[in-house]
């Protein structure tokens, strides 16, 4: 079913990965494209569990927007180990204006197929989701 407000559908391989990173753990990340000419969202790229947070950040193109999920680990206060999949919606500052307004238009709609998501961070530039803004969200 296309978004009412871009006309983006979403692919159901989308909706299966995502599924499988969060109940299997079978991926470190996820990253999705809209494909302009098919106006849907699909899989670009699946993040091996051994893959890092740098190989995830490296995966973003530097000027196309992109949405993407993190699986991120990390160690409360009283030592145990937990994790949180994070929502990245990239939209750099050198992307295209038509494009970083698709992306936009399409964000939430997107967001509710991926059931399970808990936090949502917005980046326009690399600074804006490094390590200590991913800590900091956990905290």
């Amino acid at each position: 079913m296309a978004n009412a407000a871009s006309g983006i559908a979403v692919h159901d391989d989308c909706k299966l990965n995502f599924l499988d990173l969060k109940a299997k753990r079978t991926y470190r990340f996820i990253v999705f494209k809209v494909e302009m000419d098919k106006k849907q969202v699909v899989v670009e790229k699946l993040g091996k569990p051994n893959e890092t947070y740098g190989d995830f950040t490296a995966s973003l193109p530097a000027d196309e927007c992109r949405y993407a999920v993190f699986d991120f680990d990390f160690v409360t206060e009283e030592n145990c180990q937990k994790s949180k999949i994070f929502f990245v919606a990239w939209s750099p500052d050198t992307a295209k204006v038509k494009s970083k307004m698709i992306y936009a238009s399409s964000k939430d709609r997107f967001k509710r197929e991926l059931d399970g998501i808990q936090v949502e961070l917005q980046a326009t530039d690399p600074s804006e989701m490094d390590l200590d803004v991913f800590n900091s969200r956990v905290r």
